[in-house]
């Protein structure tokens, strides 16, 4: 079975940060790119922040350049998501992907809010 975990929302005030895992079974997940997506209420899914299977190299969406972090542990099998300075508009659920597979996570919801 191949499973994407998403773990580490919730509900944070605008400036504030939060720390997103995403724990991998059943694929050969060193090999592979991984990437953030999000989906708000309303709208479509778009791109947060992908990495080269290696960490090597990462890139961002412009609406969280210089505020979120992605970052992985082969040797945890784990994806993460630093984010930081957050927004309302931040508000989603936020889903672990591994785009060149086609395999998504269920998903952990992320809520911005005074």
């Amino acid at each position: 079975q191949v499973q994407l975990v998403e773990s580490g929302g919730g509900l944070v005030q605008p400036g504030g940060s939060l720390r997103l895992s995403c724990e991998a079974s059943g694929l050969t997940f060193s090999n592979l790119a991984m990437s953030w997506h999000r989906q708000a209420p309303g709208k479509e899914r778009e791109f947060v922040a992908g990495i080269t299977n290696a960490g090597g190299t990462t890139r961002y969406a412009d609406s969280v350049k210089d505020r979120f972090t992605i970052s992985r542990d082969n040797a945890k099998n784990t994806l993460y998501l630093q984010m930081n300075s957050l927004k309302p508009e931040d508000t989603a659920v936020y889903y672990c992907v591994a785009p060149s597979r086609g395999y998504w996570g269920q998903g952990t919801q992320v809520t911005v809010s005074s």
